[in-house]
């Protein structure tokens, strides 16, 4: 069986199950995505130790938790204050000789991708259900459209590199067609639900620029982590897929940004929700 057979038949029915919890309910997508990016933690975690940045082994899931779970905590920033004493103490300390990068590295792995994730859920929450769906499903279709536009387009017609030193595969040309993508993913969002979306062609033009730079630079980050580490993928876990973080790398950044997006035009009035 071909790689990317196998990488197609177990995509699948894991995007189907993906986009029906996405569907079913805010709370049960939420459960999801803490999941899945504990899951994730690990895998950042062992890439991290193997490239020779040392990482707590309780701290980056007390933080990673800590904020996946902010919108549901009762008193979340003070709880999130006491974590924040409490590893700083432990971390004065520290004497190994490398503790400076113990303490640096433990705050990625434990802010880096649940920021991301949080963002994914917080986009999920925002106004009726069917407009926090169609915002999410948007996003998750732009960062497919545009890998797999990427992938194809790099394929056919990449000659230019675009991050030598980090990822040799990857190319202009690929980066380019990813644009492509992001505009299928957009416009299957807006036009083939059976609802309205809180967006339009003209308010989500300025996510296409958005995704198709900040999801190939989440991209980029993960590859140079796994160079550092000497590894090809972050984990075994997906068929054909690698790990949970080879599979959200683009998705991390990309919430981020779609959520400062969001919000901006929402106070600006451009988008009711």
């Amino acid at each position: 069986m071909s790689e990317l057979l196998k990488r197609v038949l177990f995509a699948v029915p894991a995007g189907i199950l993906f986009i029906f919890a996405m569907w079913y309910s805010s709370l049960v997508f939420s459960l999801m995505i803490v999941f899945i990016g504990v899951l994730t933690q690990f895998e950042v975690i062992k890439l991290l130790n193997k490239a020779g940045t040392p990482v707590d082994k309780v701290f980056p899931f007390t933080i990673g938790l800590w904020l996946m779970l902010f919108p549901y905590l009762p008193f979340a920033f003070e709880i999130g204050l006491g974590i924040f004493l409490f590893f700083i103490s432990i971390q004065t300390f520290n004497t190994k000789l490398e503790n400076f990068n113990h303490l640096t590295a433990t705050l990625f792995a434990g802010v880096y991708a649940p920021l991301g994730y949080l963002c994914l859920m917080m986009i999920r929450a925002l106004g009726t259900n069917e407009q926090g769906f169609a915002l999410a499903l948007t996003l998750v279709l732009m960062i497919w459209g545009g890998d797999v536009f990427a992938y194809f387009g790099g394929k056919t017609f990449g000659k230019r590199p675009l991050a030598i030193t980090i990822s040799p595969k990857k190319t202009i040309e690929g980066f380019l067609f990813g644009f492509i993508g992001c505009t299928v993913g957009l416009a299957l969002s807006i036009y083939a639900l059976p609802f309205e979306s809180p967006l339009s062609m003209g308010t989500g033009l300025p996510l296409i620029l958005l995704i198709g730079v900040f999801g190939p630079i989440g991209d980029l980050l993960e590859s140079k982590i796994k160079r550092k580490a000497g590894e090809k993928d972050s984990s075994n876990i997906l068929p054909g897929h690698g790990g949970f973080f080879d599979r959200f790398d683009a998705l991390i950044l990309g919430a981020a940004a779609m959520y400062i997006y969001l919000n901006v035009m929402v106070e600006l009035g451009y988008v009711a929700l």
